[in-house]
């Protein structure tokens, strides 16, 4: 490659990045998620397009696809919050094991006794479809204001899914199915324990030597937690063990640990999952050639069917049996369950690995994922609402980096009012915010203003809010307590008011009738 090649690279690379990026804007207000539009990208720079670029190389899309999923893993885990996933865990646990094993067998049923597909390729298809995507999922959610609990569950199990499937996908790209069903169940399960534990490991010792390093430069801090969460997975692939889950469990400790500069590192590791995403999304619709889809789109669209109407919400009642979930919640989990970049990327392995029909096997996946995703991601906010299940608005922590903010631990919170929160006609000075805590901007119908504390809300304004770091949680209870309950929720008592006085049993009884607005 000379100079005059790399500036024609970085110019075509640039125009993408910016192409990507104001795609964003445009999937945010559809409902649509962005790999769509990077797809598109992708295909329309293609050999069928009108860029005529021609690229095969399934081997190169594999090992780049694994680098862009490393990354956007360790982003979604520095992202999670620890409180919400954790009561999730066990549910997450059984969808992402026993769940993928019930949609693994089911898929492949019907891709076998309805599709007319082998036996090997059907398997196949079934592990490589029963991954939910995590930057899918979560680019929808983002417009949909769902309980903690279902945010909760759905981001666990996007984040821990990837690691059984990719080594059913590997198991069965190599040797076919295994002889042995349960010698594979051992292999999954000691994969899987070697992950965690590496993950673990590795991320309590990031995130102590972190909390005491002191680096000269603010800017090493981001690159730091990146490096270690990236060694997490190295360590554990090295190990033999799941380097996917041993990433994102790392990350999660990294991420909930209150590392210095922490909105920074979010903000970075943000910026790296986004160039991930679009990397891997174009270079995967580059990969695909249209022209060869023709003859697969009634077997993608029928295993689609049946993976979407059967086999998820199969998965989902059956896996949580045990727990005592609305029928409505799992509805939308099943629902909830789409697919994107992974089942993509995984389904270059078996290309790769050359067995027999793996080119039908991409272009069944590709298709799938491309009409299912256009079908699931916009109808699921509607979904939401149908359901009764997205009526709450809950505070967003926006992660913004400001000096004075890191030096009182602060943080800057948002909430959206609603069409249905009773938030609306509540003056600011009745929301009755904890003592360091303040609506600091309302915004209201494209402009902001300073809110006095008489001034009244309505529905569609956008608030932020500053709170100090004790105070964050019960300034985020107070806000969803006043948009469930209304300005007398403090005195009727509401859901959030009465779980945040069970976490608060030391406090006395004067304080108590303070924060209810006795005193």
């Amino acid at each position: 490659m000379t100079v005059e090649h790399l500036n024609e690279l970085l110019l075509i690379c640039s125009l993408v990045l910016l192409i990507a990026v104001a795609a964003v804007r445009l999937s945010s207000r559809s409902g649509l998620p962005s790999l769509l539009i990077y797809l598109g990208i992708g295909i329309a720079i293609g050999q069928d397009g009108v860029g005529g670029v021609i690229f095969d190389n399934a081997e190169l899309t594999q090992l780049l696809g694994y680098a862009a999923l490393v990354v956007i893993l360790a982003e979604g885990g520095l992202g999670t919050k620890w409180k919400e996933i954790k009561p999730a865990l066990p549910r997450a646990a059984v969808l992402s094991t026993f769940g993928v094993a019930v949609s693994v067998g089911v898929t492949a049923a019907g891709a076998h006794y309805l599709a007319g597909l082998e036996w090997r390729q059907a398997l196949l298809i079934g592990a490589v479809v029963s991954s939910t995507d995590a930057a899918a999922v979560f680019s929808v959610l983002r417009s949909v204001p769902l309980p903690a609990r279902l945010t909760g569950i759905l981001e666990a199990e996007s984040g821990f899914n990837d690691a059984p499937v990719v080594i059913l996908v590997v198991a069965f790209s190599t040797a076919g199915p295994a002889e042995h069903w349960y010698v594979l169940l051992g292999e999954i399960a000691l994969e899987l324990a070697i992950g965690a534990a590496v993950g673990l490991a590795i991320g309590w010792l990031g995130a102590y030597g972190m909390r005491h390093v002191a680096l000269p430069a603010s800017g090493l801090y981001p690159i730091a937690v990146m490096a270690i969460a990236v060694s997490a997975y190295a360590a554990g692939a090295l190990a033999h063990g799941s380097g996917f889950l041993a990433v994102y469990l790392a990350a999660v400790i990294l991420g909930n640990a209150k590392l210095p500069h922490a909105p920074a590192t979010r903000g970075f590791a943000e910026g790296l999952g986004w160039i991930g995403q679009i990397g891997m999304f174009v270079l995967l619709g580059l990969l695909v050639t249209p022209h060869n889809l023709l003859d697969d789109i009634v077997p993608a669209l029928l295993i689609g069917m049946i993976l979407t109407l059967v086999a998820r919400p199969l998965s989902v009642f059956t896996s949580l049996l045990p727990f005592r979930v609305p029928w409505q919640e799992k509805a939308l989990l099943s629902w909830a369950g789409l697919r994107g970049a992974v089942p993509i990327v995984l389904a270059t392995i078996p290309m790769v690995s050359d067995v027999p029909g793996s080119e039908t096997v991409f272009n069944i996946v590709f298709v799938l994922v491309v009409v299912y995703t256009l079908i699931q991601g916009p109808t699921l906010p509607w979904l939401a609402r149908r359901l009764q299940l997205g009526e709450g608005e809950e505070a967003a922590d926006l992660g913004i980096e400001s000096a004075p903010l890191e030096r009182l631990r602060g943080h800057l919170l948002s909430t959206l009012i609603g069409p249905t929160s009773r938030m609306h006609g509540v003056e600011v000075g009745e929301l009755r915010m904890p003592a360091g805590a303040a609506v600091t901007l309302v915004v209201r119908d494209g402009t902001s203003f300073v809110p006095s504390p008489t001034t009244v809300l309505r529905r569609g304004d956008e608030l932020l809010v500053v709170a100090t770091d004790p105070v964050r949680d019960a300034a985020e209870r107070r806000l969803q307590a006043v948009s469930q309950g209304g300005k007398l929720a403090g005195w009727l008592g509401t859901g959030a008011e009465r779980a945040g006085a069970e976490r608060r049993p030391q406090e006395g009884a004067a304080e108590r009738g303070r924060r209810r607005g006795v005193g």
